[in-house]
């Protein structure tokens, strides 16, 4: 039987409400993919230009430590959840990606943001996963989304 995994990283808990939704919906485990270091209000300050968070994704090499594992070979379909920050992912998405081996496996990206769109999503993070992974478009889910919407965007996948 194929198994399902909802992973997410949240800061201010906006994905993680919504890979729990997600995960509900998908009749999916869930997984928080945690920082070894956690972020701090201060870390999180786009603004500036100093701030921990800033200083991550200026640096395109910068793959923040992820606490713990999961054992990744029972799952066929892994959500992976975000809030977009830059344009893209956090560096510790790419992290967590690069620990796992996703080959024969759907990987499905999905986003939570303000009001900016996926951006360069898709092409970072594909390239964290092998040639052989099944990739689907990162998707921007927004925390007010509906489980019928939900639902149906998850029934949009098996086609």
């Amino acid at each position: 039987m194929a198994k399902k995994l909802v992973a997410y990283f949240s800061c201010s808990g906006v994905s993680a409400r919504v890979a729990h939704n997600l995960a509900q919906a998908a009749g999916a485990d869930l997984y928080e993919i945690k920082p070894v270091q956690p972020y701090t209000a201060k870390d999180l300050n786009w603004m500036d230009k100093s701030s921990r968070s800033s200083r991550e994704m200026d640096d395109k090499s910068c793959r923040p430590a992820v606490a713990g594992k999961i054992d990744m070979e029972e799952y066929n379909t892994v959500f992976v959840g975000f809030p977009i920050w830059w344009g893209i992912a956090p560096r510790i998405i790419q992290t967590f990606l690069e620990s796992y081996d996703f080959s024969g496996k759907t990987v499905i990206p999905f986003c939570t943001s303000g009001g900016s769109g996926v951006g360069r999503t898709d092409e970072v993070l594909h390239q964290c996963c092998s040639a052989e992974t099944k990739w689907k478009p990162c998707r921007r889910l927004n925390a007010a989304i509906p489980q019928s919407e939900l639902n149906a965007y998850i029934a949009s996948l098996k086609s």
